[in-house]
């Protein structure tokens, strides 16, 4: 069986070796992209975790927010949230500013909760704000801002700087300042909304707040939660484009069906000595079943080896894609055994089921009929 497979293939070696690189090339490009599409995802997933905490707890009462204990949460910062009209006063040259934004007055412990935005210097009086807010109001370092509440309300406050996160709704929405400079704003001295916090891991946050709103003095909002449109945008862009490529191997799977076709069809005669010296038919069809199985194995191993070379070619050279647009300005890779073990066996399946096809053939043969 394995000499009359092996046989067969050499005999026709260039349609079995475009057979098992049409594989090849298909589970190069699916895993190729399936890696890329990972590092992509985890990538903007760890760029939006920059801006936003893991966790964020609303006190159901303001005056009543005790500090929430838990060893999972590795830094946290009670805050006090609230909408605010930012306003600045027109110069010599320029023109007034006026803008709305959400001022988030932040208590010891900031730079650990953010530690990408640089809030460890923020002093009372100081205000640190979006860079698109900043462009907005055309402000600069040293320019006085006055914040507005709803209650009328007025704080002076001193641009310290600028912060930048790559997401234009953040930076275009946020300031923070002081916990006493907000609690003035709004005369809520000893008030919280609540705290944010940061984990060890984040993709625990679901399950580590539902533990911190137990005592029932907490709601809590996730990350995943923030950006629950984006996590699924991500996920149905995975499995399209997992579908679409993957019809490039239902593709290459024809490919070694025709390969097998045309095998059946010239090998007719020699299926039919065969028969007659003995061979039964169910030996003969393993024997051309075995041809596609070779077929496939070699496809399979080759593309994946080709795939973990071109994404390491990948990880090392990383393409460059639009900063601004995307919050990354190299598309990082993510390989994972995971896709290539479920690539390679949805690929070797459909495979095989290609190849039985014109088994049924060989399984008609009438060695009477044939050698007359």
């Amino acid at each position: 069986m394995w000499f009359l497979a092996l046989r067969h293939l050499i005999y026709r070696r260039t349609q079995s070796l475009i057979a098992v690189l049409g594989v090849a090339v298909g589970i190069m490009v699916l895993v190729t992209v399936l890696s890329l599409t990972n590092g992509f995802t985890e990538g903007l997933i760890r760029a939006t975790l920059r801006a936003v905490p893991d966790i964020t707890l609303f006190a159901y009462n303001p005056a009543h927010a005790p500090r929430p204990e838990n060893p999972a949460v590795t830094a946290e910062v009670p805050f006090l949230a609230t909408k605010v009209l930012l306003t600045r006063r027109a110069e010599p040259g320029r023109s007034a500013g006026v803008d709305f934004a959400t001022l988030i007055g932040v208590g010891p412990g900031a730079s650990g909760v953010y530690p990408s935005l640089r809030l460890s210097g923020l002093k009372p009086g100081r205000l640190e704000l979006g860079s698109a807010l900043a462009a907005s109001l055309g402000a600069f370092p040293g320019d006085t801002l006055y914040a507005l509440s709803v209650d009328q309300n007025r704080e002076p406050l001193v641009v310290s700087g600028s912060f930048s996160t790559g997401n234009y709704l953040i930076d275009s929405g946020f300031a923070f300042a002081t916990l006493s400079n907000v609690q003035s704003l709004l005369a809520a001295k000893g008030d919280l909304t609540g705290y944010q916090l940061r984990i060890r891991d984040p993709a625990k946050a679901p399950v580590i707040a539902r533990e911190l709103t137990k005592s029932g003095v907490y709601r809590a909002n996730t990350w995943q939660d923030m950006n629950r449109s984006l996590i699924q945008q991500l996920r149905l862009q995975k499995r399209v484009i997992g579908m679409v490529v993957f019809l490039i191997v239902l593709v290459a799977a024809l490919g070694i069906a025709n390969v097998m076709v045309l095998m059946v069809a010239e090998k007719t005669s020699d299926i039919a000595i065969l028969r007659v010296l003995g061979a039964r038919a169910w030996q003969v069809a393993a024997a051309f079943a075995l041809e596609g199985v070779l077929l496939g194995t070699a496809g399979v191993l080759l593309g994946n080896l080709l795939g973990l070379a071109l994404s390491s070619y990948f990880s090392l050279y990383p393409l460059t894609i639009p900063g601004d647009l995307y919050l990354l300005s190299k598309l990082p890779v993510e390989m994972r055994l995971s896709d290539f073990a479920w690539v390679s066996t949805v690929a070797f399946a459909t495979i095989v089921l290609a190849s039985l096809l014109p088994l049924g053939r060989v399984l008609r043969v009438k060695p009477g009929l044939v050698l007359r």
